[in-house]
């Protein structure tokens, strides 16, 4: 067995290489510092390279000119976080760039052009010796000057040939979800601040995706993007075009017609499923019997309905037909998405499975009863109400209404200017949106009645007005997020249920006190927590002792100085700064590998090996079905099963009650959709850190108290 350490910054990375079984575990020692000041993983080092440059696709991307123009933004404020793999030292732009520079691989002595070309000029392998009348067909090959590093000066140049139309083009072949917001307008506007619709510009998925992608040296491929972002898999859009310069319904994530375009039933494809490209004309699948729809249409001329490109004029835009797709109405249009393996084997979504074993599956509920239903997280029937709207009016008759914010515990982190969704906000670009320092207040009177003189701000913020424009959608996006992360504590409540301390032994002055409380998954449709375990959401029990004179003198759940639980995983804890939490109660599921010698430990990303230079994603050799799991690599799951509980037990030590008196437990469950050591692996930025808990959902709380004598 053999060790290769290597020491990036702000965490070690151990690749421990097994023979027999061919698997690497990328293991984590963060160093120390807090949430606020670490670095990105790779600041101090050579830069891995991508492994694809994608310049045939349909969009071209601008080069890159410096730290200002970096694809992925600035690392201050950045959407996909600090220092990027495509910043800096960019395979299409900065310092040592392989298609530029002194040393440029098709520059200078290019293998193709010059004085001893292989292919071409006087010693031509393919024509023998220069010849009169000959003419060699490959002469023309290669570039004819030294390709040149960008003026970090000029402003960006689109690539020659690029589109200049791409996003009518795009509009034209796949509707934005703003086209169906003119007759959906209350579907769009749930749908706006939901997850599917956070999916795309989530900035932890953008810094998960890029790690797995260089540690895989991007044999990963489109796996994550195909759930992530549909269409701009679909696209082709390569992996050197920023998500900020993507046409805006690739950034819409799972977008209407991801779901509502597609007309096969694809099962567990690990979210690859095809969207029938077609304008806004185009039939859409539906779950109910279309009649509004048709009636719509035979009175389209009252109604000013456009239903054909050709038409012009003044009117509103429809679709001129739709068809059943039986999907929508069960729990098998959520399946390519909810229940996803990726090699070595590992399951990452298991939600489907868990409810296909549960009760609400055997009772006959869907999915789509309690995510998308009347109430957060529960099957109590769905709202009531019109549709569709027709001239700014709703049209038809009341039905069934299935909520598109699609209940569920996340959160998010983004920048409030790129999310959630908004129209007025398409007045700015992503890029603009991400220099404008909504934290400092920019545009809110006391800001802007005390900017200091002489200080300047970048463009399109020049202009106090623009600031102002611009913090009132900030702060109307602001109030949505705020609501959505009150319907996703809801969602988490549905099923979470702790009780009243459970005493095993009677309160005694200078003696420990054995506690515990049960934990109950009041839900029958899946595991407590579930949902996308490679990014290993936790959910965890915080409960504290306080004495009669108001005075902590106990507490299980806390975290570090970096924000950590006290676990294995903190720094902190390693160090001995902070003491480990031996009776923390996690439902975090955890990578767990047993490759080296000794028992299971946990492994925050697992990836398998190649025994050549090359590291690589591929199938286990023993088939997974056998064992259920990849040979050496399992997900230790902590979760609740449906209608199940759990008792957490705890041991307070005598030290703790010191004086007679009133003592008060409290208690509550903390969810949040990152642990933070991932996130300093992965690159995140430190305003994605904070941003992650500030945003930290607390529920279940209460407190107890009693005497001890």
């Amino acid at each position: 067995m053999k060790q290769h350490p290597m020491k990036l910054s702000g965490f070690v990375l151990s690749a421990i290489l097994s023979l027999p079984t061919a698997v690497v575990v990328w293991q984590v020692a963060v160093d120390a510092g807090g949430p606020h000041g670490n670095r990105g993983p790779y600041e101090n080092r050579e830069r891995p390279r991508p492994t694809r440059l994608g310049g045939a696709g349909r969009l071209a991307s601008a080069p890159v000119e410096n730290k200002d123009d970096d694809l992925l933004a600035s690392p201050s404020d950045d959407l996909l976080g600090g220092n990027d793999l495509l910043g800096g030292d960019d395979l299409l732009g900065g310092g040592d760039d392989l298609l530029s520079g002194e040393d440029d691989l098709l520059g200078g002595d290019d293998l193709l052009t010059g004085g001893d070309d292989l292919l071409g000029g006087g010693d031509d392998l393919l024509g023998g010796g220069a010849q009169q009348g000959d003419v060699d067909p490959l002469a023309g090959l290669g570039a004819k000057e030294k390709i040149k590093q960008p003026d970090p000066k000029s402003p960006a140049k689109k690539e020659e040939g690029a589109d200049p139309h791409i996003g009518l083009w795009t509009e034209g072949v796949y509707p934005s979800a703003e086209s169906c917001r003119a007759c959906h307008p209350k579907h769009y506007e749930e749908w706006s601040v939901s997850s599917h619709a956070y999916a795309s510009v989530s900035p932890m998925f953008h810094r998960f995706e890029q790690t797995i992608t260089e540690l895989t040296e991007g044999t990963v491929g489109s796996f994550c993007m195909r759930c992530h972002s549909p269409v701009a898999t679909q696209l082709e859009i390569p992996r050197t075009v920023s998500v900020l310069d993507q046409p805006a319904v690739a950034r819409e994530g799972v977008t209407c017609i991801a779901c509502h375009r597609i007309n096969e039933h694809y099962g567990r494809s690990n979210g690859d499923r095809r969207i029938e490209p077609g304008d806004i004309h185009a039939p859409v699948g539906r779950g109910g019997n279309g009649q509004a729809l048709y009636a719509a249409l035979a009175e389209a001329k009252k109604h000013k309905l456009k239903t054909d490109p050709s038409q012009t004029g003044p009117g509103q835009k429809i679709h001129n037909g739709s068809y059943f797709f039986e999907p929508l109405t069960k729990t098998d249009i959520c399946v390519s998405c909810h229940q996803v393996a990726v090699h070595p084997g590992i399951w990452l979504e298991v939600v489907h499975g868990q409810y296909r074993a549960g009760p609400a599956a055997k009772r006959g509920a869907t999915c789509q009863d309690c995510h998308m239903g009347a109430v957060p997280g529960k099957d109590l029937g769905y709202e009531h109400c019109h549709v569709a709207e027709l001239g700014g009016k709703p049209y038809g008759e009341p039905k069934k209404h299935s909520n598109h914010t699609f209940w569920g515990p996340g959160y998010s982190i983004a920048h409030p200017g790129i999310f959630p969704h908004n129209p007025k906000a398409r007045k700015y670009s992503p890029r603009d949106w991400l220099v404008f320092d909504d934290r400092a207040g920019w545009g809110t009177k006391e800001f802007e009645d005390n900017v200091p003189s002489g200080m300047v701000f970048p463009d399109p913020w020049k202009e106090v007005d623009d600031r102002i424009d611009a913090r009132k959608i900030i702060e109307e996006n602001l109030a949505k997020v705020h609501a959505k992360r009150g319907v996703s504590a809801m969602t988490l409540e549905a099923a979470a249920k702790v009780s009243d301390p459970i005493f095993f032994t009677n309160p005694q002055l200078g003696r420990p006190l054995k506690i515990g409380y049960r934990v109950d998954n009041a839900s029958d449709g899946h595991n407590l927590p579930t949902g996308s375990l490679g990014a290993q959401p936790q959910l965890w029990l915080n409960a504290a002792l306080i004495d009669p004179s108001g005075r902590r003198v106990w507490e299980t759940g806390y975290l570090d100085t970096n924000a950590d639980l006290a676990d294995m995983n903190s720094v902190d804890v390693a160090t001995g700064r902070v003491p480990r939490d031996k009776h923390l109660f996690n439902l975090q599921t955890k990578f767990l590998i047993n490759n080296a010698h000794g028992t299971d430990r946990e492994a925050a990303l697992p990836l398998n090996f190649s025994l050549d230079q090359l590291v690589f994603l591929r199938p286990g050799a023993v088939p997974v079905s056998v064992l259920n799991h990849p040979p050496r690599i399992r997900m230790e799951a902590h979760s609740i099963a449906p209608l199940d509980h759990r008792i957490a037990k705890y041991t307070i030590p005598a030290s703790a009650f010191g004086m007679s008196g009133t003592y008060r437990l409290s208690v509550r469950m903390r969810s949040r959709t990152e642990p933070m050591y991932f996130m300093r692996m992965v690159g995140a930025t430190p305003d994605m850190m904070r941003r992650m808990n500030e945003n930290m959902i607390d529920i279940c709380r209460s407190s107890f108290t009693f005497e001890v004598r």
